[in-house]
């Protein structure tokens, strides 16, 4: 097998199945505490992807975003889920786009949280694809467990994530992320950055799939992005959660799960 998928499936089996996509340098413990939340009234599957987590793969093409998907799908087959609603945060939400564009008949409704559909210029990517590359060197040149935690305190001080590093559980965070092999990090931005993903913008036009757009009030980037999004997009709608930044379901978990619930 290419894939060794690390899974878990939780909640309530008699009820309707969400699937969970982390963000980069996440793992299947992302969505933990929103899953406490929703537990009587879904059943929730959380995977590992490729170089995050103990999922195993062969070969450097797994990495890419055209493949994950391929293997997703073959994973829902696998556990015989035929269609449920799918759930992507950041990385996760690109590749979540990527899934409801490519394999509409699978997705019943789609939330996407601080996501994007890729860059749409040759130049934009190529930038991107240089400085995910100065990233990648960086954390290829990871010795121990301090100077990946240094990474991470660096990471968190983007302004796309607003305020996260005073928030109570970001430290449980920090620890969660340095389950993750450096190494295998490098992997997954070399191929499913976003300069490297393929561009969805185009596709957009053509979704049939209900989409509901998360994005954090702090997160300019991103709420530029998802306007745009609604805009191209059909039956799409977009939710901005105040006072919080691109990671909604670490900050406000309850408003995140109340979406979920509402949009369900």
């Amino acid at each position: 097998m290419t894939y060794m998928f690390n899974y878990s499936l939780t909640g309530n089996f008699h009820k309707s199945l969400i699937l969970f996509l982390h963000g980069f340098m996440g793992n299947i413990h992302e969505f933990d505490q929103a899953i406490k939340l929703l537990f009587d009234d879904f059943s929730c599957l959380t995977i590992d992807l490729p170089g995050h987590g103990k999922t195993q793969v062969l070969d450097d093409e797994c990495y890419t975003m055209a493949s994950t998907a391929a293997a997703i799908i073959q994973l829902l087959d696998q556990l015989k889920i035929d269609q449920c609603y799918l759930i992507g945060y950041s990385m996760g939400g690109r590749l979540a786009l990527y899934l409801t564009l490519h394999f509409p008949q699978r997705f019943i409704k789609v939330i996407l949280e601080s996501a994007s559909p890729g860059l749409a210029t040759e130049t934009a990517r190529l930038a991107r694809i240089k400085n995910d590359t100065q990233i990648a060197r960086k954390l290829s040149r990871m010795i121990n467990k301090d100077d990946f935690y240094d990474f991470l305190n660096n990471w968190y001080q983007q302004p796309i994530f607003g305020d996260i590093k005073n928030h109570t559980q970001y430290q449980s965070m920090i620890v969660n992320r340095l389950t993750n092999h450096p190494l295998n990090l490098v992997k997954s931005l070399q191929f499913m950055g976003t300069g490297s993903q393929p561009c969805l913008w185009e596709l957009l036009i053509e979704n049939t799939v209900p989409l509901l757009l998360l994005v954090g009030e702090k997160d300019e980037k991103f709420i530029d992005i998802n306007m745009a999004m609604t805009e191209k997009c059909n039956f799409t709608k977009l939710q901005i959660i105040p006072q919080v930044g691109h990671n909604i379901h670490l900050e406000n978990t309850l408003a995140f799960a109340k979406n979920i619930q509402n949009f369900l």
